[in-house]
């Protein structure tokens, strides 16, 4: 029974698929104008994911592709400064991947906040009143809020990024639901707990409790079954779509044989959007807030979704990647290792489907001088995290000590941000100096996070020459590092101290690549130590410089005034 059940499941995935490409037969038009024709094909270049660039946005707050959509569910209550709709949409994204924006600052991989529908009301916790524009209060993990866009604009989205060489990273959340609000009515108990809240000195603490206030915790940990909320049962009767939702949800426990516990459901709906649009990894919210093998679950039935829609689209197919998790684990940092520890008991999320976790600790480390970074982060990838990585950024939206918070030195952010060894993510406006200081005014002051979150600064990056040179300073070191694997997972060695000089080699089966960096590098006539990397007689090309040169007495001479070379073979 179950055999003929699969069966049913395979061929009914397989006329979905079919109807769902007749449906979409025409590409996304790839724009022919003067910002995307310079942008160099970018699809066919080695990818791995421990040297990813990662670019991270708040889907409301980076580009508003149609104003069509910016009001809905009566979301028309006053708010606190920058808690409110703005605007920002999935077709925004695209329109940008389009453009060649992304492509042009190197970037090959997109962590957009969640985009499923989100709680109708708004809650005010003391901060000015608020509605879910974050994306993290989730109403219903099975259709998309109206407010960030469409299944087929989503859809649309990851055809336009693969197209382009760029995987997507659909943000994803577990751990609770949206807050009650006048629109919202709770789950049920069986469903949800309402306390006690975390006090963090536990493991227990963290995980089996709400992680503030009126934010219903799902009871992950639980293998009881449960029915589904009448509410969600009554909303997809009103849409039309009650016995598909029913039909599907069969078919996968019939499939699984798990119970239909709550974090199964929830599994289940993830990963139906990587099984229909190829969706290339999950950023997955409050790890630790959520018992280890939630995640085990959500890695294997996400991975069996991956497989499948590559089954099902080979032409579609980027390369032979397995599905991809990184997780955030708050506080997690890369001289952890592989275990995070809760006081009483130590967990290995590197064990339980994460191949990366975001490092905590970068925003501190780039204190220090290049070298103690780069050796630092080199060693311990080589070591404890050998087979894994880590995320590594200096600014996010929910970190309030932020490296350089008053954007005063975002040229060395650059640096260390995408020559630390590791995976690197850009927070939307890193690149353009996004202030993270917006104050509001004495009567409205920002206050909390939201200041993190200002839309993005087009208009600067369009009119202020300062800006634009920020901008093609991380442009250059994007595209530098998108096409050399070796800058973010290859060995790193000093060649120089003064002026300082370093290599970074990988290798792996028919992969090989070499470079060599100088930073901090004096103006005009420079001399860069390369004996023992590059011999005597190698053509070597400045990409920052954009100049040739040849390694004679075990050195390359260079004169410009930028404090920084990115040397690679002339080919």
């Amino acid at each position: 029974m179950k055999r003929l059940l699969y069966a049913v499941v395979v061929f009914s995935i397989f006329i979905a698929c079919k109807e769902e490409r007749k449906e979409i037969i025409e590409e996304v038009p790839v724009k022919t104008d003067s910002i995307a024709t310079h942008v160099e094909p970018v699809k066919n270049l080695p990818f791995s994911w421990e040297a990813a660039n990662i670019y991270f946005l708040l889907t409301d707050r980076f580009n508003n592709g149609t104003t069509e959509n910016d009001l809905n569910y009566d979301r028309t209550e006053p708010t606190g400064p920058l808690r409110g709709f703005m605007g920002g949409d999935i077709q925004g994204i695209t329109q940008k991947i389009e453009e060649g924006y992304f492509s042009d600052l190197g970037i090959n991989a997109i962590w957009f906040t969640p985009v499923v529908e989100q709680v109708h009301g708004s809650t005010d916790e003391g901060t000015g009143n608020t509605y879910a524009y974050h994306g993290y209060w989730t109403k219903d993990w099975t259709a998309l809020d109206p407010n960030f866009g469409t299944r087929k604009d989503l859809e649309k989205m990851v055809k336009a990024a693969h197209k382009h060489g760029i995987r997507v990273l659909m943000d994803v959340v577990l751990n609770h639901t949206g807050p009650v609000t006048d629109k919202d009515e709770a789950w049920p108990e069986e469903w949800i707990r309402t306390s006690p809240t975390c006090d963090f000195t536990s493991y227990e603490t963290t995980v089996e409790c709400t992680l503030v206030e009126n934010l219903p915790d799902v009871r992950t940990e639980s293998n009881e079954a449960v029915e589904l909320p009448d509410a969600l049962l009554a909303k997809w009767k009103e849409e039309g779509r009650l016995s598909q939702e029913l039909d599907e949800l069969q078919l996968f426990f019939e499939r699984t044989g798990y119970p239909r516990a709550p974090r199964y459901y929830i599994i289940k709906w993830l990963t139906d959007y990587v099984n229909h649009l190829g969706i290339d990894g999950f950023r997955v919210d409050t790890v630790k807030h959520v018992n280890e093998n939630a995640w085990s679950e959500l890695y294997k039935e996400a991975s069996f979704a991956f497989e499948n829609w590559k089954k099902m689209h080979p032409d579609k197919v980027l390369d032979d990647q397995p599905f991809y998790m990184v997780g955030e684990v708050y506080n997690y940092g890369i001289s952890n290792g592989r275990e995070f520890d809760f006081k009483d008991k130590k967990v290995d999320y590197f064990a339980h489907g994460f191949k990366s976790l975001i490092n905590f600790e970068l925003k501190e480390d780039a204190k220090k001088d290049y070298e103690s970074i780069f050796r630092k982060y080199d060693k311990i990838l080589r070591s404890q995290l050998n087979g894994k990585s880590v995320v590594n950024y200096l600014t996010s939206h929910d970190d309030g000590h932020p490296y350089d918070i008053e954007r005063k030195d975002p040229i060395r952010a650059a640096n260390i941000l995408m020559l630390t060894p590791g995976a690197s993510q850009i927070y939307y406006g890193d690149e353009t100096a996004r202030s993270l200081t917006v104050t509001g005014t004495e009567d409205t002051p920002v206050q909390g996070d939201a200041s993190l979150r200002s839309f993005m600064n087009w208009e600067e990056l369009d009119s202020l020459p300062k800006t634009k040179e920020i901008f093609e300073h991380w442009k250059k070191l994007g595209t530098f590092r998108r096409k050399h694997l070796a800058v973010g997972a290859g060995i790193h060695k000093r060649l120089g101290k003064s002026p300082y000089v370093f290599s970074r080699s990988y290798s792996e089966g028919d992969i090989k690549d070499k470079v060599v960096i100088g930073l901090d590098l004096p103006k005009g006539k420079k001399s860069l130590w390369v004996k023992g990397f590059f011999g005597d007689g190698t053509k070597l090309y400045d990409t920052y410089s954009d100049t040739e040169v040849v390694v004679q007495n075990g050195k390359v001479i260079l004169e410009n005034d930028y404090n920084i070379a990115l040397l690679e073979h002339k080919e």
